[in-house]
């Protein structure tokens, strides 16, 4: 089991993508949303992983990661998601040193940009970068397994 430690803001604008070191389409669907336990399906491309999240304490939460073959991704999604699911291109943008994965929904949440950066304690302070807006980290109402449900 691993600890993620992560922020999450909105974006104020697009020009982060000029900075962007790569985009990637991704596709996630979720089994539960359960806040206690969510479990979702995530398809990046060519792989694919099966993800338990617990529950959130602040900006720390239990996670446990699995790859899974993407056949049986697509197929999960399918038969298990009831159509809960997000579509997404990620941006990975280096801000000194920190790197930040930016997400531009697509869709019923087209026009929609979050920003989160991983950090190795809650302590991290990592510098924000000039296309950073409001602090979301906690708000239910951008948990992506929330904005699957909408």
């Amino acid at each position: 089991m691993a600890k993620e430690i992560e922020r999450k803001f909105l974006v104020k604008d697009l020009n982060f993508i000029s900075q962007a070191e790569a985009a990637v389409s991704i596709r996630q669907a979720y089994i539960s949303a359960d806040p206690d336990a969510t479990v979702r399906i995530r398809i990046r491309g060519k792989e694919a992983f099966l993800t338990v999240k617990g529950r959130n304490s602040g900006a720390i939460r239990d996670e446990w990661e699995y790859p899974v073959p993407v056949t049986d991704a697509e197929e999960m999604a399918r038969r298990l998601c009831g159509g809960f699911a997000i579509d997404k291109t990620r941006y990975i943008v280096d801000h000194l040193g920190w790197k930040w994965e930016v997400d531009l929904f697509h869709g019923h949440h087209e026009g929609l940009i979050l920003a989160e950066i991983e950090m190795p304690s809650a302590d991290s302070n990592p510098p924000l970068p000039p296309f950073i807006g409001p602090e979301v980290t906690g708000d239910p109402r951008y948990y992506n397994s929330t904005l699957s449900r909408k």
